[in-house]
Order: structure tokens, then C-alpha cells, then sequence
């Protein structure tokens, strides 16, 4: 009957269940995942202050991204401000100097909350993975699930007045939603999670890297700083 059909040349010499092969490797990586993301949850549920985020994030072995990086990129800026915001992952200056937001983008990021009348003394940058994914590559949603409870804890510390989600990327991980940095920008988004005592006043906004590439959704932007710089002003 095979023959018939055209199959005229075995490869092997016993039967493979193609179905069984293709469906095996998913519960694999989904286990190894959600046992990376508890191990991150526990270390990062015992950390109280900020320094001993940075120290359990440097030592964490849960995530193969730091096999690649020079160092952990974990925060800039002060962690007592009321605005913190979140990148997504460290690029090749980051990943040298161990600070987000220090490239090209970061000057421009420099540039933006200087407008609104704040600067890296006064808030608190993050990612959302904290080594430099290789060649700037997306980070898998592995790799973010598995530094997740840190960025979560962070936030939980930090607890500040307004939380800026810096590119899709952020927004997508934190809040959970599927919709795309176009539609999520331009409007007060709520945050919550275990451990604020009440949810956090949210704003996506597209990410300097971007406007680099496009200068012409600078406006828009423009429009969600001045939104920030309203929120703050009536807290």
C-alpha cells in the first residue's frame, strides 16, 4: 500500500510517532520554566530593600541570559522616587557599564524626562530582564518569565506613584494584555499585583529606541509625558 502511494524507501527501521515527537519537548520547557519562575519568586518574596534585589539577581542561576552577559543590569536612578519605569532588556552599553538606559536610547530618555522636569535622581529605571539578550535579540517569553518575580518585587518595594511602562514589551509583561504599544499608549492603565497595598497608576509609552527609528511619533509621546507630569502634580 505504501508503494502505491510512492513510498518506495525506508529511513529507519522502526515506526516513529511524528505526533508524539512534536508534542513531548512543550510540557518539557513549560516545566523547566515555571521551576525557573518559582525559584525567582521565592528568592525574590524574601528580598526587603533594593540592595537585597541586586544581590539576589546577581547571584540567580535560573536564567541562561547571564551565561552571555558581562553583567546584571538592574537598576538606575533612586529608589525612593514616586515615577519608576520599565525598559525591556539591556543593549551592549548596558550590558558594559551594568546601567540601563545608558545607550543612544537612554540619552534620549534623558531628554524626555528632562522635559517634564525630572531627571534619573528622581525616578527609578528597570527592565524587564536584566542581562543582555545576545546581538540585541527579543527576549524569549521564557527568559521573561523567569525574571518577572524580580521586576514584580521591585515595584512592590519601590511602590511608586506612577509606573511607566517604556515600550510594548513592559506593558505586555506586567499588565498582562495582548494589545500592541499603539493601543495601550495614551491612557491611565492600572496596575496591581501581590504586595501593594493599592494599584498603581500606569502609563505606556512608545520606547526612545523606537522613536529613534521614527521621530514622527515624538508628538505622541510628548502628549503621555505631560499626562505623567499631571498625575504627578495632583498626587
Amino acid at each position: 500500500m505504501h508503494v502505491d502511494f510512492g513510498a518506495d524507501e525506508a529511513i529507519g527501521t522502526a515506526p516513529v510517532d511524528r505526533l508524539a515527537a512534536l508534542s513531548a519537548p512543550a510540557p518539557m520547557v513549560a516545566a523547566s520554566t515555571r521551576a525557573a519562575a518559582g525559584s525567582a519568586a521565592e528568592v525574590a518574596a524574601a528580598c526587603q530593600t533594593i540592595d537585597d534585589l541586586v544581590a539576589a539577581i546577581g547571584a540567580f542561576a535560573g536564567c541562561g541570559l547571564r551565561r552571555t552577559a558581562t553583567h546584571a543590569v538592574v537598576y538606575d536612578g533612586n529608589p525612593a522616587a514616586r515615577v519608576m519605569l520599565v525598559g525591556e532588556a539591556p543593549g551592549a552599553e548596558e550590558d558594559r557599564l551594568g546601567k540601563p538606559f545608558v545607550g543612544p536610547a537612554g540619552k534620549l530618555l534623558d531628554r524626555m524626562l528632562a522635559a517634564i522636569g525630572l531627571d534619573r535622581g528622581a525616578v527609578y529605571i528597570t527592565n524587564t530582564i536584566f542581562w543582555r539578550p545576545p546581538g540585541n535579540r527579543t527576549p524569549t517569553p521564557e527568559e521573561t518569565a523567569q525574571c518577572l518575580p524580580f521586576v514584580e518585587r521591585q515595584i512592590a518595594l519601590i511602590a511608586p506613584r506612577v509606573l511607566v511602562f517604556v515600550g510594548a514589551s513592559a506593558a505586555k509583561a506586567l499588565l498582562g494584555r495582548a494589545e500592541g504599544i499603539t493601543r495601550l499608549r495614551g491612557r491611565w492603565l492600572s496596575y496591581q499585583a501581590s504586595g501593594l497595598n493599592a494599584p498603581i497608576d500606569a502609563m505606556a509609552t512608545f520606547h526612545p529606541a523606537y522613536l529613534l527609528r521614527q521621530p514622527s511619533h515624538k508628538r505622541e509621546v510628548w502628549r503621555d509625558l505631560l499626562a505623567i507630569r499631571a498625575k504627578l502634580e495632583t498626587a
